[in-house]
């Protein structure tokens, strides 16, 4: 049962998941909102690229980068573009600026970000 309705940024849970980079949680039984903070940019290069099962539509809140996904041409995003990944496709991001924060939706949930 989902009892977290509702949650402050600042009084969110945050977990350091790399240096520079932290990330906050709110989910329901079956969808997972996250928040990421990447404070390590600009980057020199992408990060590797990754994929899972998950169905996942981002916001990017801040910042700018590049998009990687699949074989494809990089995409230049920016504050208030959005994109979504199909299950399986490999893709990452190279990180433009110094600051760059993106609001991620997975379905289903990403059991490995979950601490508790």
């Amino acid at each position: 049962m989902v009892t977290d309705y509702w949650k402050r940024y600042d009084d969110a849970e945050v977990t350091e998941i790399a240096p520079g980079i932290e990330r906050r949680i709110i989910k329901t039984e079956k969808l997972m909102l996250v928040v990421v903070d990447f404070y390590d940019g600009p980057t020199k290069a992408a990060d590797p690229f990754h994929n899972h099962y998950h169905e996942q539509v981002s916001y990017v809140a801040e910042g700018e980068l590049y998009l990687f996904a699949d074989k494809n041409e990089p995409v230049h995003l920016k504050k208030g573009d959005l994109f979504a990944m199909q299950p399986d496709v490999p893709h990452t991001i190279q990180r433009l600026t110094e600051h760059v924060r993106i609001v991620d939706c997975f379905t289903p949930l990403r059991e490995d970000f979950i601490t508790d």
